[in-house]
């Protein structure tokens, strides 16, 4: 539940934030009259958000279980993929997202009020996709038939919107680099338990091989069916008899993932002439 817990907070704050500063841009310029335009936008974003993740849910149950599996194992790797795109694309933008959602307003309002709904349309729409793609994602992983994983999410979420509306009132004061940093490192674990749980889906359906090649089964020291294995398999979607490809696929993405995403900013940039010269600040003069 916790995993879940955490993707809901993570990508509801993301869409609060962008509302608010969205909002609170408007406000401060004295187009109040713009609000409306914005609001639509917004809430074309999240109908459609709700519509696609009602979609994935109820749009799967008529298929054969192999195109079931099929399915969602595909979705769930496109998910990761995209979670792990947003995670590296916050952790480069945080300090800059205020400035570049400002200056994209201010281009929407010189063209009018069809421009001021897609620029709130697309702002948010893009989170809510991805968020409902992964959300779904996650709890098909975490816990088919439970509803524990969705009330997580909605916790999650409602957490944001909680702290969306304080951030805009003034009355908290957030480090957007660092809560991105640290969640987004969280968020690349649950990733890697969702990408796991993929495969898997992938052999169930016959599409990959090896579904009978266990990696190890701890099932009798660590029922799935106990609180603690219940835990562990809500928060890191941990299975006790992975198969090899699953342990290999889970470990690679963690590692190889985790160790960029963690890398100070612009490691791998190293200068090419470590000691060559610097140039001066001050231009030569001429002549």
């Amino acid at each position: 539940m916790f995993g879940n817990y955490l993707i809901g907070l993570r990508e509801g704050l993301e869409a609060s934030l962008v509302v608010c500063i969205l909002i609170a841009y408007l406000v401060k310029t004295d187009h109040r009259a713009a609000l409306r335009p914005v609001w639509l936008g917004i809430g074309i974003a999240c109908t459609l958000s709700l519509a696609f993740g009602a979609l994935l849910t109820f749009g799967t149950q008529e298929l054969t279980f192999e195109a079931q599996e099929l399915l969602g194992g595909s979705l769930s790797i496109i998910s990761v993929g995209l979670v792990t795109w947003m995670v590296f694309w916050m952790k480069k933008t945080a300090r800059h997202l205020k400035g570049e959602l400002e200056g994209k307003l201010d281009a929407a309002l010189a063209m009018g009020t069809g421009a001021l709904v897609a620029t709130a349309f697309l702002a948010v729409g893009r989170e809510g996709l991805e968020t409902a793609l992964f959300v779904w994602a996650s709890v098909r992983a975490s816990g088919e038939g439970s509803s524990a994983p969705l009330i997580g999410v909605l916790l999650g979420i409602a957490t944001a919107i909680v702290l969306g509306w304080l951030f805009y009132r003034g009355a908290l004061k957030i480090n957007l680099a660092k809560f991105f940093r640290w969640t987004g490192g969280m968020l690349v674990v649950v990733a890697a338990g969702v990408l796991a749980y993929g495969v898997h889906d992938l052999q169930e359906a016959g599409f990959l091989g090896g579904l009978q090649d266990k990696a190890f089964d701890i099932s009798s020291a660590l029922p799935p069916d106990s609180w603690y294995g219940v835990l562990l398999k809500g928060v890191l979607n941990f299975q006790p008899d992975p198969t090899v490809y699953q342990l290999v696929v889970w470990s690679l993405y963690l590692v190889v993932v985790l160790a960029l995403f963690l890398a100070p900013a612009g490691f791998g940039r190293g200068s090419a002439t470590p000691n060559a010269p610097k140039q001066s600040a001050a231009a030569p003069p001429r002549g």
